[in-house]
């Protein structure tokens, strides 16, 4: 690992995490016996995987999933179906989000127990005036040229050369916690271009529309918008460099995690050896990513470049060590955007590392 900054996919407009934050409900784990088994998206896989790692018969109930398109280790675990082969007495649900301001309103109604999302909502999420009771349980990647800025006109070199320009970027997610990292490291502020809020399955058409002048999004659209003659002015690895890193990660409601140190142990077991797999079996891993992602396997193997996947071994430190700070930077950068209320004085009650701790000790 050679950045440990920390931001997330998730940055919303003040206003919004204020009407969010009264109807903030902690989501509970559900706990009936069950044995089936719900898998959205294609498999790449002719038949159902074997377990990689031991068998939890143990665990009983519905684990919740939230995912997202990314192209990292949590695709190829959904893909090979690794976590119901993994607990087979367990229902597992896989629903599909956005964002990590989609993620984050979830966790606030109650409607799942574990899901992906950036660095920077994982911060929202966990300061005020949200406060949901989540922790970060694993990260899934750290983000550099997989997330960038692309421009329409290819005279524009530099970030400032898009001042009053249309600029589109999912509000609440890692690339918008970038971007605007960006403007400040410029000297520019938000009223200086015209941001607009814009989910990544929307982008590709308002850009051909010419609704847009720029984007900071992820692939499969950033490769997308490129193919269709945008040029990269710069990317989330600038911005770590700048000392604005952004993770992918998982979260967890406190309540499942309580309730099922098992279940979280076994997770993150299926999830460290979907990353090594990512580098045994590049070819294998990047079929499963595509399967999800509706791409083809050289696109994704392109992305994966564009992405840090670190083990439990080096997740382990990580926690303990770095993440604290690294939430406090972030959380001290949206309070100057007023993004949140307040900085937390303790974030690293906001991590769950006791799985991950047991999964390196292997």
């Amino acid at each position: 690992m050679t950045r440990h900054i920390f931001s997330q996919r998730f940055s919303w407009h003040k206003g919004a995490a204020v009407a969010f934050a009264a109807a903030a409900v902690l989501g509970t784990s559900a706990c009936g016996m069950s044995t089936a088994s719900e898998i959205a998206g294609a498999s790449s896989s002719s038949s159902a995987s074997s377990c990689p790692v031991d068998v939890n018969t143990g665990v009983t109930g519905t684990i919740r999933i939230g995912w997202q398109m990314i192209p990292n280790a949590d695709l190829i675990v959904k893909d090979k179906g690794w976590l119901e082969a993994c607990m087979p007495n367990a229902t597992i649900q896989w629903s599909q989000f956005n964002s990590g301001a989609d993620v984050v309103q979830a966790f606030g109604s109650g409607s799942l127990d574990i899901a992906q999302m950036g660095s920077s909502p994982s911060v929202r999420a966990v300061s005020a005036p949200l406060n949901l009771d989540v922790q970060v349980v694993w990260i899934h990647d750290v983000i550099g040229d997989a997330e960038s800025l692309v421009a329409r006109d290819a005279s524009v070199s530099s970030i400032k050369d898009l001042a009053g320009k249309n600029i589109a970027t999912p509000f609440g997610s890692t690339s918008h916690f970038s971007l605007l990292s960006a403007l400040d490291q410029a000297g520019m502020s938000t009223s200086d271009v015209n941001l607009i809020n814009l989910d990544p399955d929307k982008m590709a058409a308002a850009w051909t529309r010419g609704e847009i002048d720029a984007a900071w999004v992820w692939d499969p659209v950033l490769s997308t918008l490129k193919s269709d003659g945008g040029s990269v002015v710069m990317s989330s690895k600038d911005t770590a460099e700048q000392g604005s890193a952004t993770y992918d990660m998982e979260v967890a409601s406190q309540s499942f995690i309580a309730a099922n140190a098992s279940a979280m142990k076994t997770w993150t077991s299926v999830e460290d050896y979907a990353v090594e797999y990512i580098s045994s079996d590049p070819d294998d891993a990047a079929e499963s990513v595509a399967a999800q992602m509706s791409v083809d396997t050289s696109t994704v193997k392109t992305q994966f470049a564009g992405y840090e996947y670190p083990a439990a071994s080096q997740q382990s430190t990580i926690f303990s060590a770095e993440l604290p700070k690294v939430f406090e930077s972030t959380a001290e950068f949206l309070k100057s955007q007023g993004s949140i209320d307040s900085v937390s004085a303790d974030y690293a009650s906001a991590l769950y590392s006791n799985a991950i701790d047991a999964v390196a000790g292997q």
